[in-house]
């Protein structure tokens, strides 16, 4: 390696170490203060709010619930690139280096004044981070500097000074990033509430097919494996003791209700399946849990409604997100809820503590705002949701689907007796009557359901196969309550919800 070269690679490393020593310091400030105003999680904020919704969607079914992970890797290799280049500048004049270095913390610091619910204290990290990174950068490039000008074959005090340097900013660096991380963590632990029990208790729950069929959906989905679909690279930090939720707009009188105020009102409990309007046919992004709340109807009733010329839900969390759903369907007698708990305790930070709306028969982008702590009534003419500007449905019932989970796509199993299985739904729609299945292009065969948790929950079914040695396609569609059958049409998730059948290729040896 060339002198010249060694010296402009040194510089890069130069600026990509100042630039990390910033980025762990103004992540420990956020672990302390609001997590999510860490500069490269705000900034990776602001590119999923400026994200074309095509992208987004590709995102989500290329990565899964990866997606977040790759944003901010992606954020910070851009921020790293754009910090080598700042070490170079340095190297030639400080001045440069250190104005493309303030330039690259502006960002975040702009990102996090223009969030929604943005504090002032929220650009602290930011200005933190660039006060860090420009005392690392000037200490590395003065120590590079007098390597540089070291004479050729000397071993003093200079080049000491630099892997001094280096490796103390290292560590700091590291340090402050573990630090802050561990500390965001820990904030953000779950919280586990005790709750009064149900008024209004949900039925026995059945026993479903979970041992009978290996490779089936558990007829109730776990907590911790229900699935998460948001925009939020953090979860919100909610003290539950000061938490309110507000109900404002077109209404008699503007009420608000403590955590404490809910749990004293009487509670409903009941067994609903969410879906997800980015799941695609045969997808994951649904689950099915058995749900505690207040019935969205009652709180409703406490603001007086009777008047109101609203049409729409306005749901704002505690950070601003805003969610929109259609008022005659939360109140046309579905068991809308603000939900204060799953499967028999309180909520997951994860799924919405302390609070989060459910409305059975919706998909999750306009009845599932999580972390609630305002709904406003007001019109889709005035007021528009995070989804509704760009422009996903208003009114986005759930389309009946089903899925199979055993056998896997492209899986190879053994010739003789075995079993298709999965699961179907049609939430608030009659539920599932039937579920079919086809072998090759054959005749639909109609397979066998489990037990059934109520029209708004999901359901198992399984069809005996005698799988004969070759190439396999299969293929399974749903009919509802009513009569009516899953379609046949394809669609993708954008605008209100994917359709098609579902149809794999197994081995059978």
């Amino acid at each position: 390696m060339t002198t010249r070269l060694a010296h402009a690679t040194a510089a890069m490393g130069v600026g990509i170490l100042a630039t990390l020593v910033g980025v762990a310091a103004g992540h420990l400030v956020a672990g302390l203060t609001e997590p999510a105003a860490s500069p490269v999680l705000v900034v990776g904020s602001t590119v999923i709010d400026l994200t074309p919704t095509p992208l987004k969607e590709w995102a989500i079914a290329r990565f899964g619930t990866h997606d977040k992970t790759v944003l901010v890797g992606s954020v910070l290799l851009g921020v790293l690139v754009l910090a080598a280049l700042a070490g170079l500048l340095a190297r030639r004049r400080f001045a440069y280096g250190a104005a493309l270095l303030l330039a690259l913390v502006a960002i975040p610091a702009g990102a996090a004044l223009t969030r929604p619910g943005a504090a002032t204290s929220d650009v602290l990290p930011s200005v933190v981070a660039g006060g860090a990174g420009l005392a690392a950068l000037a200490w590395l490039t003065r120590a590079r500097i007098r390597e540089e000008r070291r004479p050729a074959g000397s071993d003093g005090p200079s080049r000491r000074g630099v892997l001094v340097a280096a490796g103390t900013l290292g560590i700091a660096a590291a340090a402050m990033g573990g630090a802050g991380r561990r500390i965001a963590s820990y904030r953000s632990r779950t919280t586990v509430v005790d709750l009064p029990a149900a008024a209004d208790p949900a039925p026995p729950f059945p026993t479903g097919l979970d041992g009978r069929v290996p490779g089936i959906s558990g007829f109730r989905t776990p907590t911790g494996d229900f699935y998460r679909v948001d925009t939020r690279l953090t979860l919100p930090i909610v003290d539950v003791d000061s938490w309110t939720l507000t109900i404002d707009g077109d209404v008699d009188q503007e009420v608000t209700f403590t955590f404490a105020e809910l749990l004293a009102m009487p509670l409903v409990e009941r067994d609903i399946t969410l879906t997800c309007v980015s799941n695609e046919v045969g997808g994951t992004y649904i689950g099915a849990a058995r749900w505690l709340g207040v019935r969205l109807t009652d709180l409703l009733e406490r603001a007086g409604i009777d008047g109101t010329r609203a049409d729409q839900l306005l749901s704002t969390d505690v950070d601003g997100m805003t969610i929109s759903t259609p008022l005659a369907l939360a109140t046309d007698g579905r068991d809308a809820m603000i939900a204060v708990g799953m499967n028999g305790s309180s909520l997951t930070r994860e799924h919405g503590f302390p609070a989060r709306m459910v409305v059975p028969g919706l998909y999750g982008f306009v009845s599932a705002c999580k972390w609630i702590s305002r709904i406003t009534l007001t019109t889709y003419a005035e007021q528009e949701a995070y989804w509704t500007r760009r422009d996903w449905a208003t009114d986005a019932p759930i389309k009946i689907s089903s899925r199979i989970d055993t056998p896997r796509p492209l899986a190879t199993v053994q010739a003789g007796r075995t079993v298709i299985g999965g699961v179907a739904w049609a939430q608030h729609q009659g539920g599932i009557e039937r579920v079919e299945v086809r072998v090759d292009g054959g005749a639909w065969q109609q397979a066998r359901l489990g037990p059934s948790a109520g029209n708004d929950y999901w359901r198992q079914w399984y069809l005996p196969w005698t799988a004969e040695p070759g190439r396999h396609s299969l293929a399974v569609r749903a009919v509802d309550g009513e009569g009516d059958v899953q379609t046949a049409v394809r669609a993708t998730p954008f605008p209100e919800g994917s359709s098609g059948i579902q149809e794999i290729v197994v081995n059978v040896a």
